[in-house]
């Protein structure tokens, strides 16, 4: 399922990136989008965690899929390939021209995705457990949807 406009959380203006907590290469784009994301537009949550379970069951969603980069947005969820571009588009500088490949049929994005994400430990590594952020950070991963209508 490609997206999904059902509301769960009463902020709209929320952006929320779910990864794999054990994935070393998930870990590095957090951190990636953290530091370029100066505005503070997203926030950040584990597949494995409660608030994954919680919004994204509230939204018909089961989070089973670890391999895949999932972006809550404005009450909307946005998948794989999809999800990373609409990411990119609001990071500063030149990362937004990414965005221009989603005239690219999903089937390939997500094609391409789908061959990274299967290879994802063999090439990066597993983590034993997730990141902790920094102290400054740390208001960016809500563990509730209370806390999330309250970040940021």
């Amino acid at each position: 399922m490609e997206h999904s406009t059902t509301q769960v959380a009463n902020n709209k203006k929320r952006r929320l990136i779910f990864f794999d907590g054990d994935c070393n290469l998930c870990q590095y784009a957090v951190q990636f989008v953290l530091q370029r994301d100066q505005k503070g537009i997203f926030c950040f949550a584990s597949l494995q965690s409660k608030l994954a379970n919680e919004l994204l069951s509230a939204s018909g969603q089961v989070p089973l899929e670890l391999s895949s980069f999932i972006l809550w947005e404005e009450g909307s969820i946005f998948y794989r390939s999809t999800a990373a571009l609409r990411v990119a588009k609001d990071l500063p500088a030149l990362w937004p021209l990414l965005y221009v490949f989603i005239i690219v049929p999903t089937f390939i994005r997500d094609g391409i995705y789908n061959w990274i994400a299967a290879n994802r430990y063999k090439w990066w590594g597993k983590s034993a457990s997730c990141m902790v952020p920094k102290p400054e950070w740390k208001i960016r991963f809500p563990e509730t949807l209370e806390a999330l209508n309250t970040a940021v």
